[in-house]
Order: structure tokens, then C-alpha cells, then sequence
């Protein structure tokens, strides 16, 4: 294998580890808020169905929550394997905002989410609901700060550089960096809207299924309706968000575009070929103006050509592609969303062909997240900090042989994780509805009004 780059291979390595880790906080951070949403509703109503729908779910949470720690960890590795340059040239910033959301995030979240799954005859059921409160507060707190160092090395400010090492100037502008808000917002909403569409997509195929209960309707209904209304709201952030990259990172978007040359009233690329060979596009298929309309919200709008960065821009056919699965399954989320919200509107129940609709689009949050972060991460090459710092400046010099040898293990490894994850969920969402009826007893214990059988 000595003729593959060993950077190559090490940047795919890192991708298989990040591709398979980012699902699973995709899920959590969102599911953690849904899940405070159901034990408020239990807490207001002493609605059974809202208790049985947290006990179920708290379940595919916690399976969600330890995926991501353990993939967390093998990811962390690699700063030592295969990158050591960029701790040693950029840990004195890297470091302190991975050990912030290890002690200020990690620890609240792995504390509090024993209560959740273990303190149901325990504790009160007001400091159930404080305690899952604490978990989602928790799952955010750890996205600030992991999305803080990320869009730190997209837009890096606030630091200074001595003998080739990074040093802080001010962490307030370190940690709120130009692109932060940005992605941190677009991050949640995607996260948001994963969990939405995951939970509705369970309960569809529940229905489907002939194993559905008062619950799993309730739950239905609320993935519909937030997932109704943060589709929209995540096209309004992401427009946002890419004027923020077209500012600071243009040749992210040129690549995005696929648009070579710099130009005024840029037409939008449907599909194409973009070949760097030729420095041009094949096959494509234009809307005129387009682009500089959505991109510049001007006509006219002037967007820079990849040739403006030749030799200095990411790979473009893969961003471009990646791009536009990502806008189709947005489309797609905003469609369904949309169409499912008005079929159920007034407590109608949903019809077969939504049912199924909804099932499908059970992990569509996942192509959409996974999409998104190859744009952003392949589109912020070749470096590692952009403009200052490049990726092969940091990897460690190993092996084309050791690299390719231990992708493979980590691919086939993950492979089996996520399908027995998903056979997990499965197996989970296809249990009857138990019944749904505490005891006089337990409803006093959790600080309820006892409610009739």
C-alpha cells in the first residue's frame, strides 16, 4: 500500500471515526430536550402516556449517549496517532476547550442521566424532571464548547503565534470566534430536527407495526410539529450561516458552487461534474443568477471563482455533491414535515402512505448531519486551521501499511456497531405499549395527584 498517501489514508481514518461519532450527539442533544418535554408533560398532566413515552425513549437515549462516548474517546486518540502536530502546535487552545466540555458538560450529563435511567421509585418526580433538565442542559453545554473549537480552527481569532505555537491573546474571542454562533445554532437546529424526525419515524412504524399506544401517538405528534417548525428555521440559519462562510471562508463556497471563475450574477449548478482537471463543469445544469441571489441576496451579486484560490482549495466534487444531498434532504424534511403537520392538524390520526413517508425519513437527520459536515470539513482543506495551519503540517509519519490495516478494523468495526444500534432501536420501538396505569401509590411517591384508573 506504499503507493496511497499516508495523509490520504489518515484523513479518511479520521473521517470513518468522526462519520460513525457524530451520528449518535446528533441524536442526543436533541432527544435530551424532547425527553425533558415528555416528564414536563407527565409533571402538568399525569397523563400516563407522556410517563410510558420517557421510559421508552430514556432507554434509546442512553444507548445513544454511551455510542457517542466510546466513539468520542477512539476519536480523541487520533490527536495522539495521527495528528500530533496540531496538539503541539495548537494545544494550548485545543486543550483547554476539550478539557472545559469533558468537566463541565461530560460529567453533569454522565451524573444526572443515572437518575434518569435508576432514581424511577428513588427520587421525586420534581427532582426527575430537575435531573433531566440538568442531562439536556448538559448535551448543549458540551455541543458550545466542541463547536467552539471547531469553528476556532474554521475562524481563528484571539491568539498569537510564538516560535510556531499557537498562544491565547483572549479566549473571549477564541471561544466566540466570527463563525461560532453560526454553527452552533445550525448544529442544535440539525440536531433538533435529527431527534424530531427520529421519534416521529419510530412511532409511524409502531403504527404500522399494530404496536402503538396512546403514547405512541402523542409522540408522533410532537416529532410532526417540531420537526413543522424547525425545518423552516433551519433554512433561515443556514442562509446566515453561509453568508458568514462566504465572508470569511470564500473558497469553502466557491467549491460548494462549484463555480470557477469570479463572477457577478453566478447562475445556481442543479447538478454537474465538476472536473479539476479541466478547471470547468460537465453536464451541469444551471439556474441563471441563482447563485449570487442566494449566496450575496443580490442579483448581481459578486461570488469568487475556485480559480482565485488554485492550488489552495478543497477538493470541489465531492463538497458540491455533498452540498446538494444535503439541501435535498432539507427539502425533503420540510416537505414531509409539512404535509404530516396539516394531515394530523386537530388530533386527526395520520393515513397509511404518511405513516410510511414518515418512517422512511426516520434517520434522514443523519444523511443530512453527515452531509453537512463533509461540506464543512473537507471544504475548510487542505488546512487544519485555516489559512495558518495545514493538515499535513501536523499528521504523524507512519505507515501507508499500519494506516490502511487499521481503517480497515475501525470500519469494519463500526459497521457492526451501528447496525446492531439500529437493530437495538428496532427491537426497542417494536415492544408492545405496556399498560399505562401507576399505582395510587407510586402516583403520591412522584408527587402527583392520584389518578383514576
Amino acid at each position: 500500500m506504499s503507493e496511497i498517501d499516508p495523509v490520504l489514508l489518515a484523513r479518511i481514518q479520521f473521517a470513518a471515526n468522526i462519520s460513525f461519532h457524530i451520528l449518535f450527539p446528533a441524536i442526543s442533544m436533541g432527544l435530551a430536550w424532547l425527553l425533558l418535554f415528555f416528564r414536563w408533560r407527565y409533571t402538568r398532566t399525569g397523563d400516563q402516556a407522556w410517563e410510558y413515552a420517557y421510559t421508552c425513549w430514556v432507554k434509546i437515549f442512553a444507548l445513544t449517549f454511551a455510542m457517542g462516548v466510546v466513539s468520542g474517546i477512539t476519536m480523541s486518540f487520533q490527536f495522539g496517532t495521527n495528528w500530533p502536530g496540531f496538539m503541539e502546535k495548537a494545544g494550548n487552545i485545543a486543550g483547554p476547550l476539550l478539557g472545559y466540555e469533558v468537566l463541565s458538560a461530560f460529567f453533569l450529563e454522565a451524573s444526572f442521566l443515572g437518575i434518569m435511567l435508576f432514581g424511577k421509585h428513588r427520587v421525586s418526580n420534581r427532582m426527575h424532571l430537575v435531573s433531566t433538565f440538568l442531562v439536556a442542559f448538559g448535551t448543549t453545554l458540551s455541543a458550545f464548547w466542541i463547536l467552539s473549537l471547531n469553528s476556532w480552527m474554521q475562524t481563528p481569532a484571539g491568539y498569537f503565534i510564538e516560535d510556531g505555537v499557537f498562544m491565547v491573546d483572549s479566549w473571549w474571542a477564541v471561544i466566540f470566534n466570527p463563525s461560532f454562533p453560526y454553527r452552533f445554532f445550525h448544529m442544535m437546529a440539525a440536531s433538533v430536527l435529527t431527534s424530531a424526525f427520529l421519534v416521529a419515524g419510530v412511532s409511524a412504524w409502531r403504527a404500522l407495526r399494530g404496536v402503538d399506544g396512546p403514547a405512541t401517538w402523542k409522540v408522533m405528534r410532537t416529532g410532526v410539529v417540531l420537526a413543522a417548525v424547525m425545518a423552516p428555521l433551519q433554512i433561515f440559519i443556514g442562509d446566515l450561516h453561509g453568508l458568514n462562510t462566504l465572508e470569511h471562508q470564500p473558497e469553502k463556497v466557491a467549491a460548494m458552487e462549484a463555480i470557477w471563475e469570479t463572477e457577478q450574477g453566478a447562475p445556481f449548478t442543479l447538478v454537474a461534474w465538476p472536473d479539476e482537471d479541466i478547471r470547468d463543469n460537465r453536464f451541469s445544469i444551471e439556474v441563471p443568477y441563482a447563485a449570487s441571489l442566494v449566496l450575496t441576496h443580490e442579483l448581481q451579486g459578486e461570488v469568487m471563482g475556485l480559480n482565485d484560490f488554485e492550488g489552495n482549495h478543497p477538493p470541489v466534487a465531492i463538497v458540491f455533491w455533498s452540498f446538494r444531498v444535503m439541501l435535498l434532504v432539507g427539502m425533503l424534511m420540510l416537505l414531509v414535515s409539512g404535509w404530516a403537520a396539516w394531515a394530523m392538524r386537530g388530533g386527526r390520526t395520520a393515513s397509511r402512505p404518511l405513516l410510511r413517508a414518515l418512517s422512511w425519513m426516520t434517520f434522514s437527520g443523519w444523511v443530512a448531519v453527515l452531509a453537512g459536515w463533509y461540506v464543512t470539513e473537507i471544504g475548510r482543506q487542505p488546512w487544519i486551521v485555516s489559512g495558518l495551519l495545514t493538515v499535513r503540517d501536523v499528521a504523524a509519519d507512519h505507515s501507508s501499511a499500519t494506516l490502511f490495516g487499521t481503517l480497515f478494523g475501525y470500519v469494519l468495526l463500526y459497521v457492526f456497531l451501528l447496525v446492531s444500534y439500529i437493530g437495538a432501536v428496532r427491537y426497542l420501538s417494536t415492544k408492545p405499549a405496556a399498560s399505562l396505569v401507576l399505582t395510587r401509590g407510586e402516583q403520591v411517591g412522584r408527587g402527583l395527584q392520584p389518578q383514576e384508573g
